[in-house]
């Protein structure tokens, strides 16, 4: 009896993944860098930082590189102490569009990325506005090139994908793991999905200024720890278009030092619950728990038994669907290391940190998160 409703739950969650992923036959090519300036609009980017000295360099540099539309970079600093300051100044000699800003104290039921993030809404002067994470690495022309996709496809809302690079062999055995909770939760990139899956990332965050202003700014997501989600999701409800595109030739990204520290950092938001529903929420870890952390263990599991005896037709039923999914697991490799600058011989073998990356969005869905970037949150803030 176990077995059997094992089977039905497991063949249902496999039925709406396959729904999920086929739309990605037509999804969108990669967004293209480019070169050439526009000179029909602007831009404002917005670069949050607090002790980011060690990471923030790159992007100043690439940022530097932007022609038009870029009007203006705001770079708002939440009193760094590490040198982020000075080298924001130093960047800002070489070229005028960069400012440095302060943030107020943050206020009660903010988390302090969008405190600053709000912060800089409210001085940027620009038809568009570009959230950029300081860890990030634009590539030359892509400003112009994440406006005109926008433009292109009658977007309010775009946010981009990006390439991972830096990233060591254990990393690569557990990331694109937590990646594919992602991919399997919101759908294939590229293709519009139902407010409530929406995902977006705010590594590179495009909005209509105007849009942000009439919505109230940051403030939907104030307290969010998946704040891009959680905005992006706020916005589509309303009627804006929200779109999620590859960029992975806009901007590569080196997030986390580790495989500890991304288990750690990542983990914590990936459940992604300050954008969802509770009883989605748990929906979401069952159907993750479904297609992506068991068909592992039970096509083990079933070969192993098949060395003792014949095995029933549920069994054989239920391997049979366990078998698809993670042979859809293992054509989602060839794909998904286009996100990549280069691949590790771990990152083929991804597949089996699977039930690990659900195990961590199950832990993360039953805490609450108490602390990000330094700063530690009271029970009633950001939860």
């Amino acid at each position: 009896m176990i077995a059997a409703a094992l089977l039905v739950g497991q063949a249902i969650a496999l039925a709406v993944l396959i729904v999920r992923l086929l739309p990605g036959r037509r999804r969108r090519p990669p967004v293209e860098p480019l070169t050439r300036e526009i000179t029909d609009t602007t831009v404002s980017v917005i670069v949050a930082t607090l002790d980011e000295a060690e990471r923030l360099a790159p992007c100043l540099d690439g940022l530097i590189a932007q022609g038009r539309p870029l009007a203006e970079v705001l770079v708002v600093d939440s009193r760094s102490t590490d040198g982020t300051r000075e080298l924001v100044e130093r960047a800002a000699r070489r070229d005028q569009r960069i400012q440095l800003l302060t943030d107020d104290p943050l206020p009660d039921g903010w988390v302090g990325k969008v405190w600053a993030l709000e912060h800089g809404l409210r001085a940027a002067t620009s038809e568009w506005v570009l959230g950029i994470d300081a860890d990030t690495s634009p590539a030359p022309g892509m400003v112009a090139g994440a406006v005109t996709a926008a433009r292109d496809g009658g977007w309010s809302v775009l946010s981009f994908s990006p390439r991972f690079a830096g990233q060591t062999p254990a990393e690569q055995f557990l990331q694109p793991a937590l990646l594919l909770t992602l991919v399997y939760r919101g759908g294939v990139v590229g293709i519009e999905s139902d407010p409530e899956r929406i995902v977006a990332n705010g590594q590179c965050f495009l909005a209509r200024r105007e849009v942000l202003l009439r919505h109230g700014g940051y403030t939907p997501a104030r307290a969010s720890f998946a704040d891009d989600v959680t905005l992006a999701r706020h916005l589509a409800r309303r009627g804006e278009r929200v779109g999620f595109m590859d960029g992975s030739r806009l901007y590569t990204v080196r997030s986390y030092r580790s495989a500890r520290e991304m288990w750690r950092e990542w983990g914590r938001s990936l459940d992604l619950k300050n954008a969802t529903h509770p009883v989605r929420q748990w929906i979401d870890v069952a159907f993750l728990t479904a297609v992506q952390a068991l068909p592992v263990c039970v096509v083990v599991a079933i070969a192993i038994s098949l060395r003792s005896g014949r095995l029933s037709s549920t069994m054989a039923a239920l391997g049979a669907v366990n078998a698809t999914a993670l042979a859809i697991r293992l054509l989602l490799l060839r794909p998904l290391s286009r996100s990549y600058a280069e691949t590790h011989w771990t990152f083929w073998l991804s597949w089996l940190a699977d039930p690990l990356a659900v195990a961590r969005i199950v832990i993360s869905t039953v805490t609450r998160r108490r602390a990000w970037r330094g700063r530690k949150y009271a029970p009633d803030r950001g939860g």
